[in-house]
Order: C-alpha cells, then structure tokens, then sequence
C-alpha cells in the first residue's frame, strides 16, 4: 500500500507542477502546445515501442485486455440506453456520452499510473490499441452517419483528430490507425511477434526519449487544468454529464471487478490493474472527436475535467481496497 500511496505522490507532484507553471507562465503562452507535441508524437511512441518490444504478445493480450475491453463496450452501451430513454437525446450527442463514460485515458494518465502505481505496463497498450482501433472508429462511423443525415459538417478539430472529412468514415478510421502513438504500437506488436529481441543498442536511444514521456505528460495535463471552467449555467448539459461521470468513475470499476473476478476469476494485483484501468479519466481524444463532428463538446470536456479530479479519490480507495 505504501508504494502505491507514493507513486499517486509522485503524479500528484508533477500534475501540479504543470499547474503551476501554466499559471506562472515562465514557459511562455505556447508551452502546453509545444510540450503536448513533443510528448504525442515523440516520447509516447517511444516508449510504447520500447515497452512492447521487450515482451511476447502472450505478455500483452491475457485476461486484463478481456476485462478492459469488456467492460468499457458494457459501459457505453448502458450509457446509450439510458440516455436515450431517459433523456432523449440525438444519436450524435449519445456517442459522445458514451464516450465520455466508457474511453478511459489510457495515454496521459493510464501510462503514468501503469509505471508508477502498478510497476508495469501491461495493460496499457492493448487497452489503447483497442480504443483506437476498435472503439473510436465505430464512433466515428455513426457520427459520420449523423452529419450526412442532418446534412451538416463537422467542425475542424486539431492535428490529433480522426482525419481529413472528405475521407468520409472510413478515411475517419485510417486516419486514426495512422496516428504515431498506434503506428509505434502497432510496430511493438509485430517485434513482439517475432522470435527475436533487437539489441540494446537498437532500443537504448529508444527508451532515453521514451522516458520524456510520463513526465511530459504529467505537465501537460497539470497545465490543461489551469483555468478551466466546469459546469457553466445554461450551458453545459450537466445531467448527461452527471450520467457519464457516474458511469465512469463508479459504474466502470464495479463492472470490472464483477467481471475479473466473478467470471474471470482474478485476484491480487490483476485484478487491482483491470479495476484501475477502469477507474482511469475520460480520456482528452474524446473532446477532439466532439469538436471534429460539433457534438457534445461540453458534454465531452466537462466529463473529461469532472472525471479526472475525481479519479484520484476513487483510484486510492482501489488501490486501499485491493492492493
């Protein structure tokens, strides 16, 4: 219990060291930017590669990917459910909550608690390979079905977002395959597959540049918590909100645990991995797929704020309780 008590201090620490930071300004206005660019596009791929190129793919798809990828498909789904019948909302703005309650942050925050609270990375890269190969892309799907029938298009979003629209769905969905963190695991996945190891030589410049990752994102995201605002009156849709915050921070885990353990039969610490891994935020990517297609971006950036300040507290009681 006493490592997993340190490893939330050192995140905790760092967090609010970006915090800080983005309050002081010393790094200057573009700060977040540039160090977000470094971390997605250099230092994650980096790390994922070197991490995957070091294992066997019996080493990374066992029970826990079952149980993460279980789980969140149930969560959406109920998200959907009730939603829909509760509150009546479009079929857009039902992705994005389902979403916002089943697509958990496994990058930012996931690959940090991963190396911090639980010592390894296990059941990071096949969790994120699923949410953005398998996850993502069926949302986009029915989001790009609902711009065409209510003939509207969707806003540009960032770099990071699912690709070019003219593509349609499916140039949506190559896009978002061909994004540096998934193309650098997707390449793990094929060294692990072979029945050979690239020297130390190969991977050691590999890993010095994969270590920028945690950190950097830490600061990122301590810094994207500087300034924002939550639950504005006459805005944000706070019982969709609530929903998927609930779903995610309560719901999720619980699943997860009746899952691992009552079906898989899970104990120790892979059980606390799936139960933690289905604890973890409402990951940034959904905000990006909101502002791409004009749907549910309150909804997807409140989630994502809410969800995230409120992980600490539920992954501690975790971590008490199953550690």
């Amino acid at each position: 219990m006493a490592g997993v008590l340190n490893g939330f201090a050192v995140i905790v620490a760092v967090v609010a060291l970006g915090w800080l930071l983005a309050r002081s300004r010393v790094l200057g206005t573009d700060a977040r930017l540039v160090l977000n660019r470094l971390v997605f596009f250099v230092a994650t791929p980096a790390l994922l590669f070197d991490a995957l190129a070091r294992t066997t793919l019996d080493q990374v798809f066992t029970g826990v990917f079952v149980v993460s990828a279980g789980s969140a498909i149930l969560i959406a789904v109920a998200y959907v459910l009730i939603a829909r019948l509760w509150l009546r909302r479009p079929a857009a703005d039902l992705v994005v909550g389902a979403l916002s309650a089943g697509y958990v942050n496994s990058a930012n925050l996931g690959i940090p608690i991963a190396l911090y609270v639980l010592g390894d990375l296990g059941f990071v890269m096949p969790l994120l390979l699923f949410q953005v190969v398998v996850l993502q892309p069926i949302a986009i799907a029915v989001l790009e079905r609902a711009a065409r029938s209510a003939g509207t298009e969707g806003t540009e979003g960032s770099e990071d977002t699912a690709g070019d629209r003219g593509g349609g769905a499916l140039g949506s969905i190559v896009q978002a395959v061909r994004t540096p963190i998934v193309l650098a695991a997707l390449a793990g996945v094929v060294v692990a597959a072979l029945p050979w190891t690239p020297p130390d030589k190969i991977l050691e410049p590999v890993h010095l540049v994969g270590q920028i990752s945690v950190p950097g994102a830490l600061l990122v995201f301590g810094m994207s918590l500087y300034g924002v605002k939550v639950l504005e009156a006459g805005a944000s849709p706070r019982r969709e909100i609530a929903l998927a915050s609930v779903l995610k921070l309560v719901a999720h885990p619980l699943l997860a645990y009746a899952i691992g353990r009552g079906l898989m039969g899970m104990q120790g610490h892979e059980l606390l991995t799936v139960v933690v891994a289905a604890a973890l935020p409402t990951a940034q990517n959904v905000l990006v797929v909101a502002t791409r297609y004009g749907h549910g971006m309150l909804l997807a950036r409140d989630s994502a704020v809410l969800t995230t300040l409120g992980a600490l507290p539920v992954l501690l009681l975790v971590s008490a309780l199953l550690a």
